[in-house]
């Protein structure tokens, strides 16, 4: 699974981007559980990031698999 970071969560952990080796489908909450041990500090931005895979927003209906990309959208503010 590729995933994507942007903006403040790419700042804070370093990368654009990660490889996660998946092997079962996974709903919202066992794929931050992934995302977090693979990268702990992923930690503080579950409560406000949104998940999108394949381009799309993710709900807690979305399963993802290892062929998804999937990005980690933080809150955007504008003025």
């Amino acid at each position: 699974m590729r995933v994507l970071f942007f903006a403040q969560i790419k700042d804070a952990i370093g990368m654009a981007e990660l490889d996660l080796p998946v092997t079962l489908e996974l709903n919202d909450v066992a794929l931050w559980n992934e995302l977090i041990t693979a990268q702990p500090k992923l930690a503080v931005f579950k409560s406000s990031t949104r998940l999108a895979r394949n381009g799309e927003y993710a709900d807690q209906a979305t399963i993802f698999c290892n062929t998804d990309e999937v990005a980690l959208i933080p809150p955007v503010s504008g003025g």
